[in-house]
């Protein structure tokens, strides 16, 4: 019952393009059971919506693997993760959303940060980051490096999703312009002349 229930919100959110209209009501009737034994399974429809997420983007994991399969310099590989993260957000918009941009309230209570972490791609970047500082490609501690990573794509995945009239230069060029620029600036050669 807990798998019908998440596909029939997973089909009437993609559907719908609309988290609003994901209504515990509309995935009973979807489901063909009554509202209350929904509640049996998802404490409200926040937690459903937000489980509906995590199971998809697990196969943003998959996405990331592709995009950078290969691929043996780290930074070329930062990059790569950065495009791959925003790709799939622009994709998955109303996915990305509940994710990303929810209000604190609007998250489940018992949201494993850790478990989250590892399923949007961090592992992944954490290594490529940690590979490039060893290797001298990029200087400073790697966890600053990786938040500013994430915040960089975020930011961009975040905009492009709100203001999708705004006049943007194109997508791929800002994409590369950005991830170019932000490495550069966190190159050794860099970091000396500024110390």
């Amino acid at each position: 019952m807990r798998e019908d229930i998440l596909e029939a919100a997973e089909r009437l959110l993609i559907k719908t393009g609309n988290k609003d209209a994901v209504s515990i009501r509309a995935v009973a009737k979807t489901v063909g059971v009554t509202p209350p034994s929904i509640y049996l399974h998802f404490t409200d429809k926040n937690e459903l919506l937000f489980q509906v997420c995590q199971v998809h983007w697990g196969r943003f994991d998959a996405h990331l693997r592709n995009a950078t399969e290969g691929i043996d310099d780290p930074v070329e590989r930062i990059a790569a993760c950065g495009r791959a993260y925003i790709e799939f957000g622009l994709a998955n918009p109303e996915h990305y959303r509940i994710l990303f941009m929810s209000k604190p309230d609007e998250q489940p209570s018992h949201t494993d940060v850790d478990e989250l972490l590892c399923l949007f791609g961090f592992t992944r970047l954490i290594q490529a980051v940690s590979e490039a500082v060893e290797r001298g490609q990029l200087v400073g501690d790697p966890a600053l490096i990786v938040f500013h990573a994430w915040s960089l794509v975020h930011g961009l995945t975040s905009l492009l999703i709100s203001h999708p009239d705004m006049p943007w230069p194109d997508r791929e060029t800002l994409t590369k312009h950005l991830l170019e620029t932000s490495m550069r600036g966190l190159a050794p050669d860099r970091i000396s002349h500024e110390a």
